[in-house]
């Protein structure tokens, strides 16, 4: 494993090097925000956790009062722009990580050593994870993380692809964020082309 550069903070990005829940919780917040805000959460819930004497790990946030941690994610800078829904979504996460991995995220991809499909499926299973979430971080893991059971390209679909820059998968550096930025514009483009494609074909 390398040190990650997503954020282009040095804390936030050590962070998410050292500490798999901190991955994982990252990849979560990764929706309706731009990326390095999702992926700086972490760091952002780790500073306020140790602020009020507690520690950041699954089964502290299992466990945390749900009120107070809404509030913890409305702190300014929020870290996310839905801080009740997210807070939500990291207490769902982390519970399913006590309940079922021993509160340990790196477990998804250490126990019994599975293989691309079965970490995949894994991911899919937990709270907030859908198959394209899951997909991407199967791909961070394998390209960045160092976590590269057999068949993980395949698990990870088009996000494994080599040189593809279609997610938080490929960003080592500000050039390659911004690559992956412009491919995410040129697909969103794409799509709404299509739709309006097929809304005009309708319409005929």
């Amino acid at each position: 494993m390398t040190e990650l550069h997503i954020t282009g903070d040095p804390t936030a990005d050590h962070l998410l090097s050292t500490d798999p829940l901190a991955l994982l919780v990252g990849m979560l917040l990764d929706q309706q925000i731009a990326m390095e805000t999702a992926f700086e959460g972490p760091r952002k819930i780790t500073e306020r956790l140790t602020a009020a004497g507690a520690t950041f790990d699954a089964k502290t946030l299992a466990a945390y009062d749900p009120e107070a941690l809404v509030e913890l994610f409305r702190e300014t800078p929020a870290v996310h722009r839905y801080p009740g829904s997210m807070a939500a979504r990291v207490q769902s996460l982390c519970a399913a990580l006590v309940d079922d991995w021993n509160g340990g995220a790196s477990e998804l991809w250490t126990r019994d050593d599975p293989d691309g499909r079965t970490l995949l499926e894994r991911l899919e299973s937990l709270p907030g994870f859908g198959a394209q979430k899951a997909r991407i971080f199967v791909a961070l893991l394998g390209k960045q993380y160092g976590v590269t059971p057999d068949g993980w390209r395949d698990a990870a679909g088009p996000y494994g692809e080599e040189g593809s820059y279609r997610s938080v998968a490929d960003i080592v550096d500000a050039d390659s964020l911004t690559r992956v930025r412009e491919t995410k514009r040129a697909a969103k483009a794409a799509a709404k082309s299509g739709k309006q494609a097929k809304t005009g074909a309708k319409g005929a």
